[in-house]
């Protein structure tokens, strides 16, 4: 973009501060921008036809939200949770519309991103079908681990809920549960509360293989 049209973004963007645990939008919700993640993470998530919840990404800074539903003038087809405290940017509709129309090389990197999301829901779909339950928590862990982290006690930066983490790997919160338990026993992960931590992350990186 130009220099103009990055200062007019600049003026326009509005900064909200989300708790862990607040919702940005839900799905079905109307869109009038889109958020920029500065801070944070943020489940998105899906409400199946039976009424179980699927997380089908976490966002993290960097990352767009809205930007589909926003292009394709529909509702919001996914919800946005906040797992973590939040610093996000929000675009207006109006202003994004206005640089799209008018900046070709801003357009081409709005579908980028919008590919680069198809791409991951198309993984999601793929360990869905192909891998187990016992397979994707593995994935789920060292995802956790590689991508965010560790705090100084070597658990896991970002903590979900048990429930949560059934709805990444699509089971039931009991299976999760067990899993854990599981997992514990075999010395993969460690906990303290809602605290886990990998404990042998090649041991990890092998059962998501077998």
């Amino acid at each position: 973009m130009s220099k103009e049209e990055l200062k007019s973004v600049s003026d326009s963007k509005q900064i909200k501060q989300i708790k862990k645990g607040e919702i940005l939008f839900s799905e079905g919700d109307q869109l009038h921008g889109v958020y920029c993640v500065k801070d944070g993470v943020s489940l998105l998530s899906k409400l199946s036809a039976n009424g179980k919840n699927q997380i089908v990404k976490m966002a993290s800074k960097g990352e767009l939200l809205g930007q589909r539903s926003l292009v394709a003038e529909e509702q919001a087809n996914l919800t946005a949770k906040a797992v973590a405290d939040m610093e996000v940017c929000f675009i207006s509709k109006d202003h994004i519309a206005k640089t799209l129309q008018n900046n070709p090389d801003f357009a081409v990197e709005v579908l980028r991103h919008m590919a680069h999301d198809l791409k991951a829901a198309d993984e999601v779909i793929v360990n869905m079908s192909q891998k187990t339950v016992k397979q994707r928590l593995a994935a789920t862990f060292l995802y956790l681990h590689q991508t965010f982290g560790t705090d100084s006690d070597g658990f896991l930066s970002i903590t979900l809920s048990r429930e949560d983490l059934a709805d990444i790997v699509g089971t039931a919160t009991e299976s999760a549960i067990r899993m854990i338990s599981e997992f514990k026993k075999q010395g993969l992960i460690y906990s303290s509360g809602k605290k886990i931590g990998v404990a042998d992350e090649k041991k990890m990186e092998q059962l998501t293989q077998n």
